[in-house]
């Protein structure tokens, strides 16, 4: 059993990536935690200290939670924007083996033991090949494809290294 499709990634899809991978690691994390506490901090100051340092600790909180994500969409989006490859289709070809990739006469195999691990995420499915990088597949773009996909990459992968609903 194969299936074949072509992706066109666009920005947005790099963005939603970046998104998920700093938010399930220990970056996105932290900055949650201490943009709460900020805001805990301002709530708990309120009416014992003066009124600049509480409103400090409110806006150190939203500078926070606003810089990742912004860092992150002109990080992508600048990527993207500087690599040609990125902008163009990418044919993919999912059998037995692994997934092999092709673009203008460029090709890359994985293997399913060197597959890091396969998530959903959203709107994708991302096929890591080591901790940070990763295949970004649009589920719009998979189409009909998506539960052949799926069959083929859970029935190679154990089930800690597959992680789609």
């Amino acid at each position: 059993m194969h299936t074949e499709f072509d992706i066109t990634l666009t920005s947005k899809d790099m963005y939603r990536f970046a998104i998920y991978h700093a938010y399930t690691g220990s970056q996105g994390i932290i900055s949650i935690l201490i943009a709460a506490l900020c805001f805990f901090v301002s709530v708990q100051t309120r009416g014992s200290v003066e009124l600049m340092y509480t409103i400090l600790y409110a806006v150190f909180g939203a500078v926070i939670l606003v810089y990742l994500p912004v860092q992150l969409y002109l990080r992508s989006k600048r990527q993207f924007m500087l690599s040609e490859a990125l902008r163009r289709p990418l044919h993919y070809r999912v059998d037995g083996e692994g997934i092999h990739t092709s673009q203008d006469g460029a090709a890359a195999d994985l293997p399913w033991d060197r597959v890091y691990k396969v998530v959903s995420a959203g709107g994708h499915i991302l096929v890591y090949s080591s901790r940070v990088n990763a295949y970004i597949i649009p589920k719009s773009q998979i189409g009909e494809q998506y539960g052949v996909f799926l069959q083929i990459a859970g029935g190679h992968l154990p089930k800690y290294r597959y992680k789609v609903k």
